[in-house]
């Protein structure tokens, strides 16, 4: 029998990973995609293997998540959320099943441990494991922080965590992942204004030190990340995953990918939010405040960096 289980996955152009990812939950009850208008073989794919695939024009990552929350036929209680660059492992999908199928579970929803593979390569040092992320949640205790970019469900509950990880492996090109994140770091400039100088987010998870995975880094990034001196980042971020965290062990995988993610993208980030309140770029309508600048995987501190796209 299926697991009485709903999965969620929000797709645009994932051809060559849409396929593994409905694989790994062939042993959910219903499976729903969520397009926004591919142009390849995405939509196509999804149907031949079973899943019900809506087709939404792209409006922002949180809205998207929350239009599916607000508007798909869920029959069950638990929904799975995951990206299309992402596979539940065996061990952790018995687990999934024992809680989707147990009905006197006390817990809203549970944070799963995401596995980040690159060029092959399971990082497991540099800040990147364990990552704790809210992915499996009861349908009525759940909704997305309303962010441009790093959204967090908010749960109306307690959670819990699973032991099991699931994998994060992208079948797409170098070149997808540069493009994808040159995006996100508009997103990631404009939300840095936001937070820094227009008041932030009111729709948003808890930022606590103290509190778990996601809110810790929520709390660094407003407190700390934010109020040091632009295009030093980088270079700190760097240092700190890369030597004092252990990236250098994952050997000639780990260093691309901290020279990528870790230097590399906080630097166009900072460089965008440069030429922002210079009245260029993507950020030209928006009000600066006076005054010299000052200073998530989310933003670069959110892994102090962005949960999607590693």
């Amino acid at each position: 029998m299926n697991t009485p289980l709903d999965v969620l996955i929000i797709t645009r152009n994932e051809e060559p990973n849409i396929a593994g990812c409905l694989q790994s939950v062939r042993w959910a009850d219903e499976l729903f995609v969520v397009d926004s208008l591919s142009t390849d073989r995405t939509a196509e794919i999804a149907r031949a293997m079973g899943a019900q695939v809506y087709l939404h024009p792209f409006e922002g990552y949180a809205q998207q998540r929350n239009w599916a929350l607000e508007n798909l036929p869920f029959v069950h209680d638990w929904i799975l959320m995951l990206d299309a660059d992402e596979r539940i492992t065996p061990p952790l999908a018995e687990q999934i099943r024992t809680v989707a199928s147990s009905p006197d579970s006390h817990y809203a929803g549970y944070y799963l441990n995401r596995r980040l593979y690159f060029l092959g390569r399971w990082l497991k040092h540099g800040g990147l494991s364990p990552n704790w992320i809210l992915r499996l949640f009861r349908h009525d205790a759940a909704r997305c922080e309303s962010r441009e970019v790093n959204e967090h469900i908010l749960l109306t509950g307690p959670a819990g965590q699973l032991d099991e990880p699931f994998d994060h492996r992208d079948n797409r090109p170098l070149s997808a992942w540069i493009e994808r994140h040159n995006v996100y770091s508009d997103l990631e400039a404009e939300q840095y204004l936001r937070e820094r100088f227009e008041g932030g987010y009111q729709d948003s998870i808890q930022a606590r030190f103290w509190g778990k995975q996601a809110e810790r880094k929520r709390w660094i990034k407003l407190h700390v990340w934010n109020r040091l001196p632009l295009l030093v980042r980088p270079f700190l971020l760097f240092f700190g995953n890369y030597f004092l965290k252990g990236g250098f062990l994952d050997g000639k995988p780990g260093f691309i990918y901290h020279v990528l993610w870790s230097f590399w993208y906080p630097l166009l980030i900072d460089t965008k939010i440069l030429e922002m309140r210079r009245g260029a770029g993507p950020g030209v309508s928006r009000p600066v405040a006076q005054g010299g600048v000052e200073v998530e995987p989310g933003s670069a501190a959110e892994t102090t960096h962005s949960t999607r796209g590693q």
